[in-house]
């Protein structure tokens, strides 16, 4: 075995395969939230747009110069700081510029950056970039020390830990991104808004996030749009830390001739693009799954303008608009999830008055730094013109050891009590400028920066001074970039959330009558209005099975013989022309079943299912609407057994037949409400099968058809008995069909 052998040998060491796993996997998913995903809580930045914002800074693209090409500002970032693929920064520096996803654009882009309808920027040989005034605002101090600055991954470079953020950048921007078992989504705030609350913050810091969204009203998108969303829940939301808020459309009612009408949508919810939003409602409305629109146009130039006709002018602006929220983009639900990186690089999710404190600190400690590096520069200075003035005192003298001396530091040092300082600054003088120099200006430089530097020392032991000095800083910003500003007006409105506009199924579906022809093959027609059927053509070898006089904006059921269950619209039966279509092109029924009943829904009612074995059970008419094709499975079969009858439940009573002319009667409480099942015995077989069912009430009597009329048999005592009995022959006069009839 060789020595390096030995060495790696001896390096080895056991552990069980998942604990190391985890071990790795953590450590994988840590870097992941601190390196990537989540933004720091102070400057709001992520490392990719930290680094992004440091390279532009120190190619000096600052908003007075010059563009530079994209390309440039991505290989120095990658070549430097973030040694990561060129798109994914790119990407990010796009996003940074873009004005309808960033509230308080970071760069300011030359060149095509994308638009709302979800065009991609050109690329970045292509485009050029600069810092904005917030971006500067983001990064001012940098050169006072004001953060801490770590090596680059190859160790050649500096980069900033954190920026010194003078901007509000978290709130403002928002920031949202998914790491390893977390995610984050934080939305865009108004800067005046922000800096209101934290000059109250400042003076009041026990205040409760109540108070603070007395001043933060909420988001403030970019793209504009309404905030629908009661105030309560909004405040619940920032002081968890977590919460949903509904955003709205802005729209507006345009007048045309002879009493028509559009909607005009100016404002669209944040991160929704515009041409998907509206494929997405063509595609709908060439579905039919939008009866109230008849068009969609896109009329946009440099603002949203979408046009939105109506079916009708008798339909309510209200009413098209909540039925395209409830069923489009046009409104969308933000997720608030506050989850952020705090001083300590530890994921945790904060309420809104958390995030303003961690804020205020972070401002607090650059204030003391920047404080401390300027006073430490001061006293550096005044040592150099003590110096000087002991120079200018003895200015012969100095002249003397400098031309004659070996070590004219040394001398100096030694006859004038000079420090190293003091002495190096004399000898790195000019001639030119130890000739000019006077004692008057040594003596007031010194004197203005003494007093400096007790103003200094006060501020930086002294909170409430800083807490003054902050003040003023705000005050900046908010001059800067508030509310009084192009960029800092609210765009997002608020507003209560809207009482539901229930759109009437009237308002949908023009109400006509119809009747509606299901023939025995399975082909189904509605002719326009409530016709006789006697004179109906039908395909050879086929005929009709039943008819049912209704509604275009009816519900229609269908049981067939698999137990299931299937509902179409009125509105969407073929017409009566020719001979229908298929009823399997409309809902699967599968080829071994068929139509046992079609029934006009009525909600709130009852019916009774049956099996042909004689088993069933009693279902609401709201449990068998089915939402699908595939319909909605009631009634559980055995293999040999089939579905066979539905009935309204009508009466107090019921009557039951089978096969073997066997009838009972028995009160219809004895039948239970289900929602799915199998059922419980109605009749007792032992070959025959459940032929048919009637409810009536007992005073009434029980009728059927007898003859070429209808006989009601009044006297019901001898059939009267108990559910699941085999029951006796029923009255004279009984159709040999064994069916009681309609």
């Amino acid at each position: 075995m060789t020595d390096n052998t030995q060495d790696l040998t001896e390096n080895i060491k056991e552990a069980k395969l998942a604990d190391a796993l985890s071990e790795r996997y953590l450590a994988y998913a840590l870097s992941t939230i601190v390196a990537r995903s989540l933004p720091d809580v102070r400057d709001g930045l992520k490392p990719v747009h930290r680094r992004l914002l440091f390279a532009m800074r120190q190619l000096k693209l600052d908003p007075v110069s010059g563009f530079k090409k994209c390309a440039r500002v991505v290989g120095d970032v990658i070549g430097k700081y973030h040694p990561h693929g060129d798109s994914s920064v790119y990407d990010a520096m796009v996003r940074l510029a873009q004005d309808f996803a960033v509230r308080y654009p970071l760069v300011d882009g030359q060149g095509n950056f994308g638009n709302i309808d979800g065009d991609k920027a050109a690329a970045m040989r292509y485009t050029e970039a600069r810092l904005t005034a917030v971006a500067v605002a983001l990064m001012d101090g940098l050169d006072d020390n004001a953060v801490d600055f770590d090596k680059t991954y190859d160790g050649e470079e500096d980069e900033p830990t954190v920026m010194p953020a003078a901007f509000p950048n978290l709130l403002a921007n928002g920031a949202s991104g998914i790491a390893v078992g977390m995610a984050t989504n934080i939305p865009p705030h108004n800067v005046g808004e922000i800096s209101d609350a934290l000059l109250y913050l400042i003076k009041h810091p026990d205040a409760d996030v109540e108070k603070m969204m007395d001043f933060i009203q909420g988001p403030d998108f970019p793209t504009g749009g309404i905030l629908a969303e009661p105030r309560a829940n909004i405040i619940k939301a920032y002081k968890e830390g977590r919460g949903a808020m509904k955003v709205r459309a802005k729209w507006e009612k345009e007048e045309l001739s002879h009493g028509q009408y559009q909607i005009i949508v100016t404002e669209i919810p944040y991160m929704v693009q515009k041409s998907d939003l509206i494929m997405r409602i063509a595609k709908l409305l060439s579905e039919k799954k939008l009866p109230l629109l008849a068009d969609i146009r896109d009329e946009s130039s440099d603002i949203v303008r979408i046009v939105l006709e109506p079916k009708s002018r008798t339909v309510a602006p209200e009413q098209l608009m909540e039925h395209l929220f409830k069923n489009t983009d046009l409104q969308v639900n933000f997720n608030l999830n506050m989850n952020v990186l705090d001083a300590d690089h530890t994921p945790k999710v904060m309420n809104i008055k958390e995030v303003l404190q961690a804020f205020l600190k972070h401002r607090d400690q650059v204030l003391i730094r920047r404080s401390q590096y300027r006073l430490d520069k001061i006293i550096h200075r005044m040592e150099i013109l003590e110096g000087f003035l002991i120079a200018f005192l003895n200015l012969d003298r100095v002249i003397e050891i400098i031309r004659n001396e070996d070590e004219p530091k040394a001398v100096m040092m030694a006859e004038f009590n000079l420090t190293d300082v003091q002495a190096e600054a004399i000898l790195n003088m000019r001639l030119r400028s130890l000739r000019k120099l006077e004692e008057n200006q040594i003596r007031d430089e010194h004197a203005s920066l003494l007093k400096e530097k007790a103003e200094l020392e006060a501020l930086i032991q002294s909170k409430e001074l800083r807490d003054e000095r902050l003040a003023l800083e705000i005050k900046e910003i908010k001059t800067k970039f508030g509310q009084k500003t192009a960029l800092g007006a609210r765009r997002t409105i608020l507003q209560e959330a809207p009482i539901a506009v229930e759109v009437p199924i009237e308002a949908m579906i023009e109400k006509e009558p119809i009747t509606v022809v299901l023939s025995k093959k399975g082909w189904i027609r509605a002719l326009k209005g409530h016709t006789p059927v006697d004179d109906l053509k039908f395909k050879e070898g086929d005929g009709l099975k039943c008819t049912l006089q209704t509604y275009t904006t009816d519900n229609i059921i269908f049981f067939t013989t698999n137990g299931r269950f299937y509902t179409l619209r009125g509105n969407s039966i073929a017409g009566g022309r020719g001979f229908g279509e298929p009823l399997r092109l409309q809902i699967d029924i599968t080829e071994d079943a068929d139509v046992i009943t079609m029934l006009i829904h009525q909600p709130d009612t009852k019916l009774l299912v049956a099996s042909s074995k004689g088993k069933g059970f009693i279902v609401s008419s709201n449990d068998v609407i089915a939402q699908t094709r595939a319909g909605k499975i009631i009634l559980n079969l055995p293999d040999d057994d089939k579905a066979c009858l539905c009935k309204p439940v009508t009466g107090s009573h019921v009557a039951v037949i089978g096969t073997n002319r066997k009838m009972i009667v028995f009160c219809a409480d004895e039948i239970p409400m289900m929602t799915r099942g199998s059922g419980v015995i109605l009749q007792r077989y032992q070959e025959a099968r459940l032929s048919d069912a009637k409810f009536f009430n007992i005073e009434d009597g029980l009728s059927f058809p007898s003859g070429n009329g209808i006989r009601v048999e009044r006297n019901i005592s001898l059939w009267l008995t108990k559910r699941a009995t085999v029951g006796k022959i029923p009255p004279v006069g009984f159709p040999r069909s064994n069916k009681f009839g309609d």
